[in-house]
């Protein structure tokens, strides 16, 4: 069987969680025994060497690729089934369709998103789930939601839990951390954020609980950084900053290179992820495989990616959120349980054990 899959948003220069998604899961699945060829339709030229074991088709559009460019590629030369990871199914497409769902984020929070690019999600979203034969979820609370909100039958719903980075681990050596620590302009501990700045990941919460957490032991020094590229509405975050006299002690680094997360994440006294919602939430993932204590949200999927791995908060009570702070920095024992148990927890994810799912939901389709 020919599986065609779009690959478009794989090869991301500067890569967040759904272009991570999909090209390790890409990547996982051409590693799998499988009986079926893998056709990869790039908008633009894969790096060398990325993919093997595929079919390579690179179809430049300059607008409208998925909507056009892909579509008429499926009405010329439609492989048996269509795999969309990490976008929208096209409006031409095999009758056999597998397509991922990540998140129904934009229905819990709607104020966190522009209008526009809350109506195309609603849209694209209920396109997806209606002309795809399977969908794949991340996790079961993101099951859940397309049940509910969709009315998705749950027997065409498979969870395919994503897998973590394999190229994580603790850095141990201080000098390697100093180094990075540098490279961002960062000076003794930290409490670490890491993700795309958004009003969805709760930051403007965040902010107030550090100033709460820094008032009751003003002389700790302890630093808060929120890395990340900027995303919508990041001016009112600092604004925010600069109206609470935080400037000083709140670091803004923007991206973050691939080859200095473990470092920066190994450095930090905790990862504060008290997200209002995620599909699967991967980043805290990232924090546990480096030994570094998690302070996530009781919300959506981060108690089922977390496990009993982290210090889970009600991430619109500030005063909790405060509270794990100043738990994690006094009692040490705590830090060392939480390293402990996170770097267990993450072995329960693998981007092998996601393609396998993948693959068997793949094989339902063809059936």
């Amino acid at each position: 069987m020919l599986v065609g899959i779009d690959a478009s948003r794989s090869v991301a220069d500067r890569p967040t969680g759904i272009e991570t998604y999909s090209r390790q899961l890409i990547k996982a699945l051409l590693d799998q025994q499988s009986p079926h060829q893998f056709r990869l339709y790039f908008r633009s030229r894969p790096p060398e060497g990325l993919f093997i074991g595929a079919q390579m088709r690179t179809i430049p559009f300059p607008r409208l690729w998925t909507h056009v460019r892909l579509a008429w590629e499926m009405a010329q030369a439609p492989p048996e089934m269509l795999f969309v990871p990490s976008h929208v199914v096209p409006p031409i497409h095999p009758r056999r369709t597998l397509v991922t769902v990540h998140d129904l984020g934009y229905l819990f929070f709607p104020e966190a998103h522009p209008w526009q690019q809350r109506t195309y999600l609603d849209l694209s979203t209920r396109w997806n789930v209606r002309a795809a034969s399977h969908v794949l979820a991340d996790s079961q609370a993101t099951k859940t939601d397309l049940i509910d909100h969709y009315r998705i039958d749950p027997d065409r719903i498979t969870v395919a839990y994503p897998g973590k980075d394999e190229s994580l681990e603790p850095v141990d050596d201080p000098t390697v951390v100093q180094v990075v620590k540098a490279t961002y302009d960062i000076e003794g501990d930290y409490f670490l954020f890491l993700g795309t700045l958004h009003p969805r990941k709760n930051l403007s919460r965040l902010v107030e609980a550090f100033k709460q957490f820094r008032s009751s032991d003003p002389e700790s020094g302890v630093q808060l950084v929120l890395a990340g590229k900027s995303g919508w509405l990041c001016e009112d975050l600092v604004n925010q900053i600069r109206e609470l006299d935080l400037g000083d002690c709140i670091k803004l680094p923007g991206y973050v290179a691939a080859e200095d997360k473990a470092a920066l994440l190994s450095g930090a006294i905790g990862f504060l992820f008290p997200s209002l919602h995620e599909g699967f939430g991967l980043p805290v993932l990232e924090a546990q495989a480096c030994g570094c204590p998690v302070i996530t949200s009781t919300d959506s999927s981060l108690p089922e990616v977390a496990g009993d791995a982290a210090l889970l908060v009600d991430p619109r009570d500030v005063h909790a959120i405060a509270g794990a702070m100043r738990r994690v920095v006094d009692d040490h024992d705590l830090q060392a349980d939480l390293r402990e148990r996170g770097l267990i927890n993450v072995q329960r994810f693998s981007w092998e054990s996601c393609a396998r799912t993948v693959l068997h939901a793949m094989g339902t389709v063809l059936c």
